[in-house]
């Protein structure tokens, strides 16, 4: 499994760590019931707290992204598209949230934001 954790990132290490597992669940580079590393192998191989790896792995099966077996691991939940969807637009939010932010600091009016959309939505159609 290839997470990087960067001492530049604002996010707390285990938001790194459920970020980047997320966008792999998503992606479907994880696959859904494949076996997850344990919280001590990940730890041991990112170099880090055990304590911060089971805290992402907590947010991950408390987000629905992950199951846990007693005994037996994590491993990637069954796919339920109403939380990867959610997840989705979720994602989807932050990214338009970057580029008003983006557009407002460029002195950019609503209104050809909106005519920029429209027109990458035609074409993209």
């Amino acid at each position: 499994m290839n997470i990087v954790i960067s001492n530049k990132d604002d996010r707390p290490i285990y938001e790194q760590i459920t970020s980047q597992m997320k966008n792999m669940i998503l992606s479907g580079k994880l696959e859904e019931g494949s076996q997850l590393p344990s919280i001590r192998a990940l730890a041991k191989d990112l170099r880090i707290s055990v304590i911060t790896t089971k805290r992402a792995y907590e947010e991950l099966e408390r987000d629905g992204f992950i199951i846990t077996v007693a005994g037996k691991g994590s491993y990637v939940a069954e796919n339920n598209s109403a939380v990867l969807k959610e997840e989705k637009m979720k994602q989807l939010e932050e990214n338009v949230r970057r580029l008003i932010e983006e557009a407002y600091n460029s002195g950019i009016s609503k209104k050809e934001v909106k005519e920029i959309f429209d027109i990458c939505l035609e074409e993209y159609r």
